[in-house]
């Protein structure tokens, strides 16, 4: 039997947690004494609004957030064997440019000490300092593949600023790829909060978290794949986090979108080019946290199950109910694996993390 492998899991470590706390701006943890949980984390675009009740800003923030002990008891009660944690977003997209490259060592450092505590149980992907310059960054990663608990870095989608399109962020990707630093790619902008229409704040984060996501992460994939990013670095490896949002649906209309574009042929851009099916299957990693069969697999066919790995997105998504146990978010996910794989024990073993092991080399 492979261990089970969560490698979708967050942490805001004791460094981020005193660093928004200490803010007044998001992202940032603000006391609301009206709320039944008064400590909430504000994080996304839109959530700071002060015509807004405090229930629907942000979200509670207790412990189970930033505890690394409450992360190894929701390991061990939904029997997970080993975890790869990351910073949750916004990460440090926000800092001025000479703060951040401190700040990701000090972080980075903290995490992988809290990953010590617990060995053979605990990795990280890093968190880069993308406000900063790209020798700042390109040491930062140079640094973490020396790291004994460090498997990779996450990043956002908004690159340097504009975009994982973004030339400028070649030197970084050149630097992932010499140093074999998987890129855990984690949506967190979401879309104009004007496309949910006019009555969004009835419906809690439901939009920005089920549509907004998805696509964000989908848009920013086809951005790299249009700008030749694969091309210019056929080692570069991604993970996507929900199951890489809309892309194993989309990729066939994407793929045929460019094949008829007349721009893209007149400057000779639809041809001598890797297209989306081999880089699904090549450099690109999909997490199982999509909560269904359906979704699961849609996965599967684009990237092979092989290529797909068991994630929790722990700590959020919680059970709403007081007495509950067991976090129905985890159950939803096992049970899609279990369905989509039934009779197929060595490719379910291989999700539920074989494959995590065998990518990020999980054996001490």
């Amino acid at each position: 039997m492979a261990p089970i492998v969560d490698i979708h899991t967050h942490v805001y470590p004791p460094k981020y947690m005193e660093l928004l706390r200490s803010r007044t701006t998001v992202p940032y943890v603000r006391e609301f004494p009206d709320a039944p949980d008064s400590s909430r984390l504000i994080i996304l675009p839109g959530e700071d609004d002060p015509s807004m009740p405090s229930t629907s800003r942000g979200r509670p923030i207790g412990s189970e957030y930033f505890d690394i002990k409450q992360k190894i008891a929701f390991m061990d009660q939904h029997k997970i064997d080993k975890s790869v944690i990351s910073l949750a977003n916004p990460w440090l997209d926000f800092l001025p440019a000479e703060e951040a490259g401190q700040k990701a060592v000090e972080i980075n450092n903290d995490v992988n000490e809290q990953c010590e505590l617990y060995p053979g149980r605990l990795y990280f992907f890093g968190t880069l300092p993308l406000s900063s310059d790209t020798d700042t960054i390109v040491k930062e990663i140079e640094r973490l593949s020396t790291l004994k608990r460090a498997r990779g870095v996450i990043l956002g989608t908004s690159g340097l600023g504009s975009g994982l399109d973004d030339p400028k962020l070649d030197p970084v990707y050149a630097a992932l790829q010499k140093h074999n630093q998987l890129i855990f790619l984690h949506p967190h902008y979401g879309l104009p909060t004007s496309v949910y229409g006019p009555r969004a704040s009835e419906y809690g984060h439901v939009l920005p978290l089920a549509m907004g996501f998805p696509l964000e992460t989908t848009i920013a994939v086809t951005r790299m794949l249009l700008s030749g990013v694969w091309d210019r670095f056929t080692g570069l490896n991604v993970l996507l986090a929900h199951s890489g949002g809309t892309l194993p649906f989309l990729a066939g209309r994407i793929e045929s979108c460019i094949l008829h574009d007349g721009h893209l042929k007149a400057h000779g851009k639809t041809e001598k080019r890797r297209d989306i099916w081999e880089i699904l299957k090549t450099n690109i990693y999909l997490d199982a946290v999509v909560y269904s069969t359906v979704g699961l697999n849609a996965a599967i066919e684009a990237s092979g199950a092989d290529r797909l790995l068991f994630g929790t997105d722990h700590p959020f998504f919680p059970p709403l109910e007081a007495d509950a146990m067991e976090w129905h978010s985890v159950n939803a996910n096992y049970t899609a694996i279990s369905k989509s794989f039934s009779g197929e024990d060595e490719k379910a073993q291989g999700v539920l993390g074989g494959n995590a092991v065998r990518i990020l080399k999980l054996e001490d």
